[in-house]
């Protein structure tokens, strides 16, 4: 039996954004991953299958939403280990991903244990599983692909931080590209072998260029120039913590060996900048612009009372209901 292909990225309509992001994870997936946020329908998964056929291995595994932590890490049998003195390990999820692409449809709904586990592995390129006394460890280095959609709950602010970029995708796309969408996914359900075989030369073009981006990548140079440059912009926008600084720093790089550069330049920190902050990014409403030492009203607020308008918040008024009189109980004789 023939594997159906997977519909070919460079097929792809539109969704620029995204197809640049994901091919910097394909250069370098030091980067961290990549979290697509969008409505339904919007051809998430089909981009993400489209990026495997961009890596060596070709490989794609979806992580099950239902998926117990054994499923994700692997398990070790423990009667094996006492019968035959060695571990007898059975492959999980994170296994079968190594060296492709691990897709994680809808990674807001999964229990925070694992999504915190998954990026630990993704950040490693190890995975370590260890029961009684009993360790295994074995490579598990894949691009992170995960997808949520907004409305349907949010991810914490920690596990947020840890995916390398974020992309959002919009749901209003224009009736011409919306044609060229359904035509050419109608074409490819009807025959992809054709579909595929049309669209090759494209595709390959498009793996000759991530290889001799990836090939090239070591030669670029972090340099304290393209840092410094990012550093002030991360400050800028007021992000927690230090990942933002490093991801756009790998993404600029990859970006310049997207380009076939020597050297990361402004336009390669500015093409990644909004992947590297959408989701750290602080925002900041009008409110709460005023200085911490001064009142709403513009007096001076009172150091003893605390600092900035929390010292100045009046205590809430609560509901007790009606109230009841303490009983006067007879004194003992």
């Amino acid at each position: 039996m023939t594997d159906i292909p997977h519909f070919p990225l460079s097929a792809v309509v539109g969704a620029d954004d995204l197809k640049l992001a994901l091919y910097l994870t394909a250069i370098d997936p030091k980067i961290g991953g990549v979290l697509i946020e969008g409505p339904r329908g919007m051809a998430k998964s089909t981009l993400a299958r489209g990026l495997a056929d961009l890596l060596a291995s070709g490989q794609f595994v979806t992580l099950p939403l239902g998926a117990t932590e054994e499923r994700l890490v692997g398990t070790l049998d423990l009667d094996a280990a006492l019968s035959d003195g060695r571990a007898q390990f059975s492959p999980g999820v994170l296994a079968k991903a190594d060296g492709g692409v691990l897709y994680v449809d809808e990674v807001n709904l999964l229990p925070d244990h694992l999504v915190d586990l998954l990026l630990d592995v993704a950040a490693s390129g190890t995975n370590l599983i260890e029961r009684d006394g009993i360790s295994h460890r074995h490579s598990a280095k894949f691009v992170l692909i995960g997808t949520m959609n907004p409305e349907e709950g949010e991810l914490r602010p920690q596990l947020l931080d840890r995916f390398g970029l974020n992309v959002a995708l919009s749901g209003h796309t224009a009736p011409v590209e919306r044609g060229q969408i359904i035509r050419r996914r109608l074409d490819f359900d009807s025959d992809p072998q054709t579909f595929c075989a049309k669209w090759e030369a494209e595709q390959q073009a498009l793996r000759e260029r991530c290889e001799n981006a990836r090939n090239a990548l070591a030669n670029i140079p972090l340099d304290d120039e393209a840092l410094a440059q990012i550093t002030e912009r991360c400050f800028a926008a007021g992000v927690d913590g230090l990942r933002a600084d490093l991801v756009w720093l790998r993404a600029a790089r990859a970006h310049a060996a997207w380009r076939g550069a020597e050297a990361i330049a402004e336009q390669d920190i500015d093409a990644v900048a909004e992947f590297a902050l959408r989701h750290r990014r602080r925002e900041q409403s009008p409110s709460n612009a005023q200085t911490p030492a001064q009142s709403p009203s513009g007096s001076q607020a009172d150091p003893a009372q605390g600092q900035g308008q929390w010292g100045e918040m009046p205590a809430p008024s609560l509901v007790t209901g009606a109230r009841r009189e303490v009983p006067v109980w007879p004194k003992k004789p």
